[in-house]
């Protein structure tokens, strides 16, 4: 058995035996939940975005359970991410989209996976690749429809249709999708969403003018799945949403039914009382009000935790929350437990699921609350979770290969 999988393997429970510090603790079960949530509102295909290691959660085993809960696409950023959802032996259908103009395309092409183009330097490059396998290249083109990030815009937008159609006649490629991403998806009602899909249905005009047939048309992400049918079309690419988060920022985040699939969670490795008027942690920033015991956790913003939580973030510890004091440091930060019966060893929710909705009684943190005191969004307090923070799985749908 793998380091730190044994033991009570419940999110809020003791932590297993062994040498880890901290652990992550994946419930796979509410991953196909959310999956299964998200499609019966969506009502479309679903691509599941496991890119970032799964937002931290472990992007093949967060793969595995959520094909088989009915997603029938991967989405990642890089053709590394891409190939190790292949050398995991899950042969699903992978988008990869991002990629130097000088990437080596012919692994890619080699292992089947569909490669996000944006530009006609990426187009000729993998092309070029595809004749030299002698295998065409599955390709998605992206249209830039106001992000202003990746994908072709204004008149180059017409260029690389052309270009694609023509490598299409030629055989060196496959047109699978045409696909953009919108800004404020997360801001229902949006004037800017009825602009954007009016581009990309602009942009898909030309595509289709040019001679394209694409099988798949995709443009919505977690929000606009959940939000705004007119994003919809065939495919729509799940990324916080999955991991049971709301895309709608404060909102509530069970607005859909959805759970969260990640608890981090530690123990108590130090206690100490103190008197009124103790400094804690570098420059003292914190000083006890009143005598008080200190419990120290080794977990720090090398592990995730913000530094800019300082003074907002809190602990679910000896049943009920309890708030961090003084500076976060890279490896541990303090704890003030007040007159609660706590003991070393003690396990500690940094956050977890949360209360259920209207339920009036206190639970731990979760990571919408840890974003909003750090002063960011969940995606990067999941994604923050250090590489020595253990990730344990616990059981959900069975393994797709």
């Amino acid at each position: 058995m793998t380091p730190g999988t044994r033991g009570r393997r419940t999110p809020t429970g003791v932590i297993d035996e062994g040498a880890q510090l901290a652990e992550a603790v994946i419930d796979l079960a509410a991953i196909a939940e959310n999956i299964r949530t998200i499609a019966a509102v969506a009502r479309t295909g679903l691509m599941a975005v496991v890119k970032a290691d799964g937002f931290g959660h472990g992007a093949v085993p967060v793969a595995r359970a959520a094909l088989g809960a009915g997603a029938t696409w991967l989405g990642v950023t890089s053709a590394t991410e891409a190939l190790a959802l292949r050398s995991a032996g899950i042969d699903a259908p992978v988008l990869s989209w991002l990629h130097r103009p000088d990437e080596d395309f012919t692994r890619l092409i080699a292992a089947d996976v569909d490669i996000a183009v944006s530009t006609l330097t990426h187009l000729r490059a993998i092309a070029d690749a595809a004749t030299d396998l002698g295998v065409p290249a599955a390709v998605q083109l992206k249209a830039d429809v106001g992000l202003s990030r990746n994908g072709a815009n204004g008149d180059d937008w017409p260029e690389l249709v052309a270009w694609a159609r023509k490598h299409e006649k030629e055989g060196s490629v496959q047109v699978h999708g045409v696909w953009s991403h919108l800004t404020n998806a997360d801001v229902p009602g949006c004037p800017s969403i009825v602009r954007q899909v009016s581009t990309f249905r602009e942009a898909l005009r030309i595509a289709r003018d040019a001679g394209l047939d694409p099988e798949i048309v995709h443009l919505a992400n977690s929000a606009a799945a959940l939000a705004t049918p007119e994003t919809r079309f065939d495919l729509c690419r799940i990324g916080l949403a999955m991991y049971g988060i709301s895309p709608f920022g404060a909102a509530d985040p069970r607005r859909f039914g959805l759970r969260p699939a990640m608890t981090l969670r530690s123990r108590v490795i130090n206690l100490k009382r103190v008197p009124a008027g103790t400094g804690v942690s570098y420059g003292a920033d914190h000083v006890t009000n009143r005598p008080t015991t200190l419990a120290l956790l080794p977990l720090g913003y090398a592990d995730g935790l913000s530094r800019t939580a300082e003074g907002r973030a809190w602990v679910w510890l000896a049943g009920r929350r309890c708030p961090i004091v003084g500076r976060i440091a890279m490896d541990q930060c303090v704890v003030d437990v007040g007159d609660l019966p706590v003991a070393l060893g003690d396990p500690v929710v940094v956050f977890g699921p949360g209360a259920e909705p209207g339920s009036p009684e206190p639970a731990e943190p979760t990571a919408t609350e840890w974003a909003q005191w750090a002063g960011t969004i969940p995606h990067e307090v999941l994604t923050g979770i250090g590489a020595r923070v253990a990730r344990v799985h616990l059981p959900g749908e069975a393994d797709t290969p």
